[in-house]
């Protein structure tokens, strides 16, 4: 179904898609992790990585890291697993950190890795990975059963299996010292990709990063015993939502082409551009609504040409008015299609973190 849909495209929507999936999953998997990027200055990174823009956009290192790491695994899925491989995306990764003393290769140094949460006068141990003398002969395990379970390998396995698997087999070795979650779900859309012939553009870390809790302990116990049932089901769920989320949003941009092919000519500028902002948001559409102070913050106009181009728009059938007066907000006149998410992390609660 989803690559059917995607043949609807053209060329400009399919650059499009790929951008917001790759951003999406940019943002999302570093969100997990507790760092908050910019969305628009990886989109712009992402845009000139892969040769859709030349823009001179101020980006941080943070934003361009991932950005890279994104569109490597994206270009390069059928490739092996190596150590090569992580060690780039660690780089890339880590991109601007000044603070680790491994970049780019295996972690180093005698304090256990741990996993911890709570305060600092009272952690938590979630998890303890293998001293870092052991981490090279576990990650070269690792890279030879990866290519065992590929869909060509002598005990290949199901996509799902496989992802779920290998995701939890590099997370349960901590290989790095930092950077292991974003790289941990790379290799997992790395492997879902090679199960099916070609790069995965599903939202899978923004289907973890709205159910995280649940997440975290399926792979806590996982980490624990040598029973993964749980883990896998946990895992499954999550890549068959991302995929739901994933076909919303090219129904999305379907919706959204037709909706501007048939006004064009008929908007004046600032219309447009109030349109393309709200078109943006995605799926799930513009938070709140477009209100008119809204309106005249994007485009600029004053309050009388704010009235004018609101009420012509819905005219047009380009925006549907809900409410009134001061109250009036609008949406766009395309389905919405909000996909529901799994367990969000309830507020105050904040995500294990590694510590060496």
């Amino acid at each position: 179904m989803f690559v059917g849909t995607v043949l609807h495209l053209g060329k400009d929507e399919r650059d499009q898609l790929t951008v917001e999936a790759m951003s999406t999953e940019a943002v999302a998997t570093s969100e997990i992790e507790g760092e908050i990027l910019d969305r628009a200055s990886v989109q712009s990174s992402l845009r000139k990585q892969l040769g859709i823009a030349t823009g001179e956009r101020r980006v941080r290192p943070a934003e361009r890291g991932i950005a890279e790491m994104m569109v490597d695994l994206y270009r390069s899925f059928a490739e092996p697993l190596s150590e090569e491989t992580l060690f780039r995306w660690h780089r890339m990764v880590m991109s601007g950190s000044r603070s680790l003393r491994d970049v780019g290769r295996y972690r180093t140094g005698t304090e256990p890795m741990q996993v911890v949460s709570g305060s600092v006068h009272e952690p938590k141990v979630h998890f303890e990975a293998p001293p870092w003398s052991r981490v090279p002969s576990e990650m070269k395990r690792l890279f030879a059963w990866f290519v065992q379970t590929a869909p060509v390998g002598q005990k290949a396995l199901p996509a799902l299996t496989r992802a779920g698997i290998a995701h939890l087999y590099f997370e349960s070795i901590h290989p790095f010292e930092d950077g292991n979650g974003r790289i941990g779900r790379a290799i997992a859309e790395k492997a879902l990709a090679q199960s099916l012939g070609q790069p995965t553009l599903t939202a899978f870390a923004a289907t973890i990063l709205a159910r995280r809790k649940s997440y975290y302990e399926a792979l806590e116990a996982a980490n624990k015993e040598n029973e993964v049932t749980r883990w896998l089901m946990c895992f499954a769920g999550v890549a068959l939502e991302a995929q739901r989320q994933t076909i919303a949003l090219v129904e999305f941009l379907i919706d959204k082409t037709k909706l501007l092919d048939r006004l064009k000519g008929q908007l004046n500028a600032r219309q447009e551009k109030a349109l393309l902002r709200m078109f943006r948001e995605g799926p799930e559409g513009f938070k709140g609504g477009l209100s008119a102070g809204k309106y005249s913050t994007v485009t600029g106009a004053s309050p009388a040409t704010t009235t004018r181009d609101l009420a012509d728009l819905v005219e047009k059938g380009a925006l549907i008015r809900e409410g009134e007066r001061r109250y009036a907000r609008y949406r766009l006149s395309i389905p919405l299609r909000p996909v529901p998410h799994g367990e969000v992390y309830e507020r105050g609660e904040t995500a294990p973190k590694t510590v060496a």
